[in-house]
């Protein structure tokens, strides 16, 4: 029996909710997004849960993870066109993570290398989350059955795993093509900006400029969809006749 997916190509990415997005984010990631969404069909997730491998303030995780979905509206993302949610508003990403970690195999997480320089010499006081987070991250993308996934040169590894235990599951369950094998998406070279290093002044400015975009096309977004919904409450303005 075949283990080709048949399923519908769909591409999945997810942007962490670590703090204000900056140049990088937007020229690496955002900007790519709006041009994905109108190629493929698309699922883009704010990872709050990957967040949580270290130390978090829980009022100010929920403030950036909203801040990133603002993001994503204001930087062109349409709702309407693509998915966008919190990981932890999907309870298939943990029950899924289980599956995976009791399929998984230790050796392949031994392997990864991006543990071995978060953790560095303190690898025994790590949490077991940031171990399994690549785990957690297969479930992401195969949770939707995700078929392509925008990575960088520090997550090919990971993915490559995520195609290890999609196999694995399938052999395992008997269950030919029930999961794709995820494939890396790379839509000409990723910007690896060392802007901030050579410029800092003229970075800086971009950076307050992008911000001060953002928080005026969230600001136009909220006041379009006030007037939408006084629109439907109040109906059509009637105009007003002279006498």
């Amino acid at each position: 029996m075949s283990d080709t997916y048949t399923g519908p190509n769909r591409v999945f990415s997810g942007v962490q909710p670590s703090g204000s997005l900056h140049l990088g984010n937007y020229l690496g990631a955002l900007k790519k997004f709006v041009n994905l969404q109108d190629e493929h069909d698309c699922v883009f997730c704010i990872v709050d849960l990957h967040a949580i491998t270290v130390p978090q303030d829980p009022t100010k995780l929920a403030d950036q993870t909203r801040e990133i979905a603002a993001a994503f509206l204001a930087s062109g993302v349409d709702p309407k066109k693509a998915i966008i949610y919190a990981q932890s508003s999907v309870r298939a990403h943990t029950e899924l993570a289980w599956y995976f970690n009791c399929v998984a195999r230790t050796g392949w997480l031994n392997r990864m290398t991006q543990f071995k320089d978060k953790a560095g010499k303190n690898a025994e006081k790590a949490s077991v989350g940031l171990y399994t987070y690549p785990v957690l991250q297969a479930a992401d993308i195969l949770a939707f059955k995700g078929t392509h996934v925008p990575v960088g040169e520090d997550q090919k590894q990971h993915l490559e795993l995520s195609r290890d235990i999609a196999q694995k599951f399938n052999h395992d369950f008997n269950a030919p093509g029930f999961f794709p094998l995820p494939e890396p998406l790379i839509k000409g070279p990723g910007p690896k900006l060392c802007l901030c290093a050579m410029e800092p002044r003229k970075c800086q400015n971009l950076i307050h400029q992008m911000r001060r975009a953002l928080i005026s096309r969230i600001l136009q977004i909220k006041f379009q969809k006030r007037s939408a919904k006084q629109k439907r409450i109040l109906g059509p303005c009637q105009p007003v006749q002279k006498t």
